[in-house]
C-alpha cells in the first residue's frame, strides 16, 4: 500500500513540520497490555516524550475517562515533555472526535503525525485513520502503543498500513528525527539510545568508564601494588 498524502515525496518525518500525539498512555490501560512487556511500553512511550523536547516537536496528549477505570496519564509523558499540550475529552472513544483535540493538532500549523497510544487497535488506531483522511501524513509508533494480544497488534498494522498510515517503531523514530551524530546534542541523543536498547546504555557506561580512565590517568587494578 502507498503511504497516504506524502504526493511523491519519501515517506519519511521532517521533524520541523511534525506534531506528536501520544494518546490514552494510562496505568489502567496498560493493564491490558499483553503484546509487549509493559514496562517496555511505558519506556518507549516516555522516550518519545524525550525525543520530542530534544527536537522541538510539538506534543498534544490526552486521555480517556482517566478519573475512571482506564486510569491516569502515566507520569513521565509530562515530564519530559514539559511542554505538552493536555486536550481533555468528553468521552469520546477517538480523540480524532473530539473538536478540542483536532483544533490543538490543526493550530500547530503541522501536517505531520507521530501517534501512539493505548490500546493499538483503538487509541492509536482510529485517530490515526481519521487524520490520513483529513489530509495529514501520519507515523504510527508501534512499540509505543500496546494492544491485548500479538494477533490484535498484527490486525491493525494490517488495518492502518491499508488506510495509508506509515509504521514504525521507537528506534526508527529516534534515528530519523535525530538524523546525525553530528550535533551538538550528540550525547544527549545517545542517552536515549539507553532507553530504547538497554544494551546499548551498557555500552556507554563502559565507554565512558574506558574515557575517564584515560581522562584521569587511572591506574589499572593489575598495575596496582
Amino acid at each position: 500500500m502507498t503511504p497516504a498524502n506524502f504526493n511523491g515525496q519519501i515517506p519519511t518525518i521532517d521533524a520541523n513540520d511534525a506534531v506528536m500525539l501520544l494518546i490514552d498512555h494510562q496505568s489502567g490501560l496498560f493493564q491490558l497490555v499483553h503484546d509487549m512487556p509493559m514496562p517496555t511500553l511505558r519506556t518507549h512511550a516516555t522516550v518519545l516524550a524525550k525525543i520530542a523536547t530534544l527536537a522541538n516537536i510539538p506534543v498534544i496528549t490526552t486521555a480517556s475517562v482517566p478519573q475512571g477505570p482506564n486510569g491516569p496519564l502515566i507520569p513521565e509523558i509530562h515530564q519530559y515533555a514539559p511542554h505538552a499540550q493536555y486536550v481533555p475529552r468528553k468521552g469520546e472513544i477517538n480523540a480524532w472526535d473530539n473538536p478540542d483535540f483536532v483544533a490543538a493538532v490543526k493550530a500547530t500549523g503541522r501536517k505531520t503525525l507521530i501517534i501512539a497510544g493505548t490500546v493499538t487497535s483503538v487509541c492509536m488506531a482510529f485517530p490515526a485513520i481519521s487524520a490520513v483522511a483529513e489530509g495529514f501524513k501520519v507515523f504510527a509508533v508501534i512499540d509505543a502503543s500496546g494492544t491485548y494480544s500479538k494477533m490484535a497488534q498484527e490486525v491493525t498494522l494490517a488495518r492502518v498500513v491499508q488506510a495509508g498510515v506509515v509504521p514504525m517503531d521507537t528506534a526508527a523514530v529516534v534515528a530519523e528525527i535525530q538524523h546525525t551524530w553530528n550535533r551538538e546534542d550528540a550525547m544527549e541523543w545517545a542517552n536515549l539510545w539507553g532507553g530504547v536498547f538497554i544494551e546499548y546504555g551498557l555500552l556507554m557506561e563502559s565507554y565512558q568508564k574506558a574515557q575517564d580512565v584515560v581522562t584521569n590517568q587511572e591506574s589499572l587494578d593489575s598495575q596496582r601494588a
